[in-house]
């Protein structure tokens, strides 16, 4: 197991707060904080337990996550309209313009990153695990945020875009982020 340095620890501190910041930039308060539980959670649960997973032992959570949400998750977001449908049922605010600023800050950051999660932990740079453990709590935790947002409509509570591919994703998360916790030390020879 290797031992989080200050720099590292910094590093990763200054990411989980980096993507939160930018949901709020162009996406307001309500996407900033849902943002801000999957990226501080996940930093938190990384810097509260060991080191030391292997690649080997969260490859299948990781893969079966990413494609749910990836092929099933954001199809149904996007299908269903479910950024129309906050602005319109919750904030008030409008969707912002598609802009390259947007784009870099909800997407091409933190779906970068985490697609970058099994060159890094292959290559035992515990910034991975770090970005593993924001991308499990992200999808397992933050995801329930769907769940919740009938009631932030204050509406009767049913269907809200999105929320179907949480059954399927987050129960994936949560396997992946009980391998996290199972971590093996590595065994020199």
């Amino acid at each position: 197991m290797r031992k989080k340095s200050i720099a590292l620890i910094a590093t990763a501190l200054g990411f989980a707060l980096l993507v939160p910041l930018l949901g709020y930039v162009y996406l307001g308060t309500l996407y900033a904080s849902i943002f801000l539980v999957g990226y501080l959670g996940g930093f938190l649960l990384w810097l509260t337990t060991p080191s030391g997973v292997d690649w080997r032992r969260i490859s299948a959570p990781y893969w079966l996550a990413l494609i749910a949400f990836l092929a099933l998750h954001k199809f149904e977001e996007n299908r269903t309209g479910f950024f129309d449908q906050v602005s319109a049922r919750i904030t008030g605010a409008p969707m912002p313009e598609v802009s390259v600023g947007l784009i870099l800050a909800i997407l091409v950051l933190p779906v970068g990153a985490w697609i970058a999660i099994p060159v890094l932990i292959k290559r035992h740079f515990e910034f991975g695990r770090f970005l593993a453990w924001t991308f499990f709590a992200s999808m397992g935790i933050t995801e329930l945020a769907h769940f919740a947002m009938p009631v932030l409509a204050n509406e009767p509570y049913g269907y809200f875009p999105g929320m179907l591919s949480v059954f399927i994703l987050a129960p994936l998360a949560w396997w992946g982020m009980a391998r996290l916790l199972q971590t093996q030390p590595r065994v020199s020879v």
